[in-house]
């Protein structure tokens, strides 16, 4: 049986975090590529250190001719990241930081096991677990402390980019511990907050001050008590930040992008993939059909397993675990899931309409519990197919 009163912790980081910067830059990447061919195959993987960003990794086009003129564009697209993210300092500076792009054609061996003559056909991008999760005791049917740790950071970019504290700096990290009380989380016991500021005669005490009302108004009336221990900029000083302070890389913020550690995790990075990519829509698709789970009243918690190979379209397996909290046993929930949804790679992307220009939003701030927005971003955090499942128990 599961446990009920406990502590659990997790931890975000922010749009200016260096390896979030190479997510960032990875992403609008491939959201350009999407833009000129919703069928474009891009796996791209950044680097960013002292004024320096690498790209690298594997694009395609149908049109090579176009594929060309795009290349010239990178550049470009990378300083407009970092320009947004807010990076303008000496030693990492949207107009001075130098690019160096090594993109280059995908390989053929890669393209042959996800083309086919048949669509439908169409194989995985790659072997393969993907794991999807869902919980009631947030709104959003995630776990809390990574929600609540991805809010903190998100207001308080807010703050910086609209000149209320214009004093914090980009790169910043978050910590939630919350104390669960028969299931359900009830306060934060520690919290934790570095972050980048551009003052350095401010000390820990000055930080916390500013940020502070911030950090209460975000999160639930009463997880705050006298007995939260605070620890805001425990190391002292923190000027330095972003790739001049630690060398960022796309992809190792895995756990931050998905449910904190609070549910497994199969291995594979998002960002700079396109969505043939199982390590990404399959993801995807499992959130969706977890969270649609709990949302149909099915169950209350649920985890979802789905598993593939490297140019096989079908999903090899399906599992769901609805942790003893389920109203229907979890074969049924399975069983159900492959009535409702065609989980090969381009039913997946149909579905989800993932062929879209989307991606660049997802870099920070997790991948999940966000709101599905009108152009489609986010699509997978809809529920939408509740009544399709409750029918197919």
């Amino acid at each position: 049986m599961s446990r009920t009163n406990y502590t659990f912790t997790s931890e975000s980081v922010s749009e200016g975090h260096p390896d979030k910067v190479c997510d960032r830059i990875s992403d609008a990447v491939l959201d350009a590529l999407i833009a000129e061919e919703p069928e474009a195959r891009v796996a791209a993987e950044t680097f960013a250190t002292t004024n320096r960003v690498v790209i690298g990794g594997e694009v395609g086009l149908s049109d090579q001719a176009k594929l060309k003129d795009y290349m010239g564009k990178i550049d470009e697209i990378a300083r407009a990241c970092i320009k947004d993210i807010g990076y303008e300092q000496d030693k990492f500076h949207h107009e001075t930081v130098e690019i160096t792009n090594l993109l280059h054609e995908q390989s053929a061996h890669i393209a042959q096991g996800v083309d086919a003559a048949d669509d439908k056909d169409e194989g995985a991008g790659d072997q393969g677990i993907m794991f999807g999760f869902a919980t009631d005791e947030t709104d959003a049917l995630m776990p809390a402390p990574i929600q609540f740790s991805h809010a903190i950071l998100r207001r308080l970019a807010e703050v910086r980019k609209d000149g209320t504290l214009p004093v914090l700096g980009p790169d910043a990290k978050s910590q939630i511990s919350v104390r669960y009380e028969n299931g359900q989380p009830v306060e934060v016991t520690s919290l934790v907050l570095s972050t980048q500021h551009l003052d350095e005669s401010l000390t820990s005490a000055d930080i916390r001050a500013l940020v502070e009302p911030y950090i209460r108004e975000t999160l639930p009336e009463g997880w705050l008590t006298q007995n939260t221990v605070w620890h805001v900029n425990p190391t002292g000083k923190f000027v330095i930040g972003g790739p001049d302070g630690d060398a960022g890389l796309t992809g190792r913020k895995i756990i931050v992008d998905t449910y904190g550690g609070a549910a497994p995790h199969g291995g594979g990075a998002f960002s700079g993939k396109d969505p043939t990519k199982v390590d990404r829509s399959a993801a995807y698709a499992a959130r969706y059909l977890a969270k649609n789970v709990v949302a149909a009243g099915l169950a209350n918690k649920c985890t979802l397993q789905l598993s593939y190979a490297i140019g096989v379209a079908a999903p090899l397996s399906i599992y769901v675990n609805t942790h003893d909290t389920g109203n229907v046993p979890d074969e049924r929930i399975e069983t159900a899931i492959r009535q409702c949804m065609d989980l090969t790679p381009r039913g997946i992307r149909t579905h989800l309409e993932l062929n879209k220009p989307i991606y660049q939003r997802t870099a920070a701030y997790g991948h999940f519990g966000r709101a599905p927005e009108a152009d489609g971003g986010f699509s997978w955090e809809r529920t939408d197919l509740t009544e399709a499942l409750k029918g197919a128990v």
